[in-house]
């Protein structure tokens, strides 16, 4: 047996947030200590805002995540908000100082008007000067070269399991992707399907454009660096316009 609640939880071991050390989650880390409510879309298993409210957030934290074993597990902390959903789903009007997609959450979003509804919806949901922080990949980094390979993990319960990930297509500017968990005698116990988008900068700037959001800062690092062409990500903090 392999359930949605121990995908979840093997997404924790092979995805732990630590803002101590890694870059990535101490870049949000710090904007979500400086905000008074956060909204955290695609919050997965609720890493971030967990950490947040440990570290002793007093504000509002609401995590938004469509994925019912994964709000399960964010749900082991009951001061922050779940909810179940998407992001093209949020119907909060002027509620947050910050919004963030982490993880890069944001290359979920598929469909032009998926992005375009997803990002309405971001928009509405923050005050007005009101900041949304996420990342993408930068396609010029060709990230999806280096995703097929083969690990072997020990779950939470101390089985032995193979996850074997498989670049299926690369179709303009999306990436489709096969995981396959395994047991240790190689009996396949889960398949999960991923599609993921690689926008550029010029295309992604218009979306935000389009839904009354303004670049506030762009990085091509976690260090705050500028972006060049030898830059791994797009770092976005675009304020509500």
């Amino acid at each position: 047996m392999f359930t949605d609640a121990d995908a979840a939880a093997l997404y924790d071991l092979q995805n732990p947030w630590h803002a101590d050390r890694f870059p990535s989650d101490a870049f949000y880390d710090r904007l979500v200590m400086a905000a008074d409510s956060v909204l955290d879309v695609g919050c997965g298993t609720g890493g971030m805002l967990h950490t947040a409210r440990a570290r002793g957030h007093t504000g509002r934290l609401v995590g938004l995540d469509p994925d019912a074993a994964a709000l399960d597990r964010a749900r082991r902390r009951t001061d922050i908000e779940w909810v179940t959903g998407v992001a093209a789903q949020a119907s909060w009007d002027r509620e947050f100082e910050l919004a963030t997609m982490a993880g890069h959450a944001f290359q979920c979003l598929i469909d032009d008007d998926e992005v375009r509804a997803s990002l309405a919806a971001i928009r509405s949901s923050l005050r007005d000067g009101g900041r949304f922080a996420f990342e993408t990949r930068h396609p010029q980094a060709r990230a999806w070269e280096r995703w097929t390979r083969r690990a072997k993990i020990a779950d939470a319960g101390g089985r032995t399991l193979l996850v074997m990930r498989r670049v299926d297509s690369v179709a303009g500017d999306v990436v489709t992707l096969t995981s396959t968990t395994s047991d240790e005698m190689g009996r396949t116990l889960r398949v999960a399907h991923s599609r993921y988008r690689f926008l550029d900068v010029p295309t992604l700037d218009a979306f935000l454009t389009g839904a009354g959001l303004a670049v506030e800062a762009r990085y091509g690092d976690w260090q705050h660096g500028p972006i060049t062409d030898r830059s791994d990500e797009i770092v976005t903090i675009a304020r509500r316009t």
